[in-house]
């Protein structure tokens, strides 16, 4: 972040009501003082503070709650910042005492700022694509995460009243559409047996592009392998219909999410400069651009990969400890990403195939050596998105 600031205003944001903090740059208090979840109250402070020179304004929450004091600071030409909460926190233990009070969060937010403006990450750039993205994006994880429960919850009934049945259906083959209006129309054991092999059979046919015949085998033969009713047969066969149309309108809903997405990234640069990369789709693409956007804070490929956890961290200490170890730390959802898209490109692009190899010959165990091709694929992340160039196949060196 840019250090050339006057005022550092420090905003602890409630859904009510915030507390601003603000200090020249000396590290002086020249406001303190809560004030309301208000357009025109906001406005005043922001502008009162501008007279003192350049405002930096950093927020604790930059989503949801934190929307509005944000956008009012960018309208008022102040410049915004987020402080993470993992780095607030152990800002927070260098100063004295352990109240949690709004004001002391406030202060510190200015503060750390202040004096530690390397800790502060910008906020959504100013992009409405960004901004639209993120909220699709959440939207998408919400419904991952329901999607998730109902599957579970599914696989449990079936597990109470037919554990045969259950594993009929391994993986992702319980979520099929033919699997779902299956138990859609027939409910469970009960409504199967009810209606025959042949009929079942003859309806599956009508509503799938391939023959399913094996799998209503399977089922069929599963059925009957008990001849016992378990307690609560019938509630439970109540619920399953519902579960499973629940499923179809999760994975219904996630499909035109992805649609969205996928309009929203045609639209901002670059998506294309990221999905020109081996390994790189639609949603690792989103999730790096929801990150760090064009990587223009960061001040080189190391510092990116710092940043996602990806990089070895050194620890020396005398003579009793020597080496490097894996990172612990750093952003998840970058991680993960990177880590995502390096584990394809090694299953499918030639290149990172043979890197991963040789990681696998040293010695390395399968995580470690995708962690080493995501560390190597940072750089080239990174170049990318700062010079808004594709990517380039390098042409292999002849022997």
């Amino acid at each position: 972040m840019d250090e050339g600031y006057e005022v550092y205003c420090g905003l602890d944001v409630g859904k009510s009501e915030h507390h601003a903090a603000a200090l020249n740059a000396v590290g002086e208090r020249v406001f303190d003082k809560p004030l309301p979840q208000d357009e025109a109250r906001l406005r005043e402070l922001f502008i009162g503070l501008q007279q003192h020179g350049r405002v930096l304004v950093i927020v604790d929450q930059p989503n949801t709650i934190g929307a509005l004091p944000i956008a009012v600071a960018r309208d008022c030409g102040c410049t915004v910042a987020y402080l993470p909460g993992l780095a607030m926190r152990k800002a927070a233990d260098l100063y004295p005492g352990k109240s949690k009070t709004d004001a002391r969060d406030a202060f510190i937010i200015a503060e750390t700022a202040r004096a530690m403006p390397h800790t502060l990450r910008a906020v959504d750039r100013d992009s409405e694509v960004l901004a639209a993205l993120k909220v699709l994006s959440g939207f998408d994880a919400d419904l991952t995460h329901e999607c998730t429960r109902a599957i579970n919850r599914l696989r449990s009934l079936l597990l109470q009243i037919i554990p045969a049945l259950e594993r009929v259906f391994p993986g992702t083959v319980l979520t099929r559409a033919l699997v779902l209006e299956l138990f859609i129309k027939y409910s469970g054991p009960t409504g199967l047996r009810a209606a025959g092999r042949g009929h079942v059979l003859r309806w599956a046919r009508n509503h799938s592009r391939k023959d399913p015949v094996n799998l209503i085998d399977a089922i069929f033969t599963a059925l009957g392998e008990q001849t016992v009713t378990v307690i609560g047969t019938e509630a439970v066969e109540l619920v399953i219909p519902r579960v499973a149309a629940q499923i179809k309108e999760l994975k219904h809903q996630r499909v035109i999410v992805a649609e969205e997405v996928e309009k929203l990234l045609d639209d901002f640069p670059l998506s294309q400069v990221l999905m020109s990369m081996p390994g790189v789709g639609i949603k690792t693409a989103a999730t790096i651009l929801l990150t760090i956007g064009d990587a223009g804070t960061f001040t080189s490929a190391g510092h990116l990969a710092a940043y996602a956890g990806i990089a070895p961290v050194t620890r020396r200490s005398g003579t009793s400890i020597r080496g490097e170890f894996p990172a612990r730390s750093g952003n998840k959802q970058l991680k993960n990403a990177l880590f995502r898209s390096a584990w394809i490109a090694s299953c499918h692009h030639p290149a990172s195939k043979a890197y991963y190899q040789k990681k696998r010959d040293q010695g390395k165990k399968h995580n470690a050596a995708v962690i080493c091709l995501a560390r190597r694929r940072c750089d080239v992340i990174y170049s990318m998105l700062r010079n808004g160039t594709l990517y380039e196949e390098k042409p292999t060196q002849a022997a």
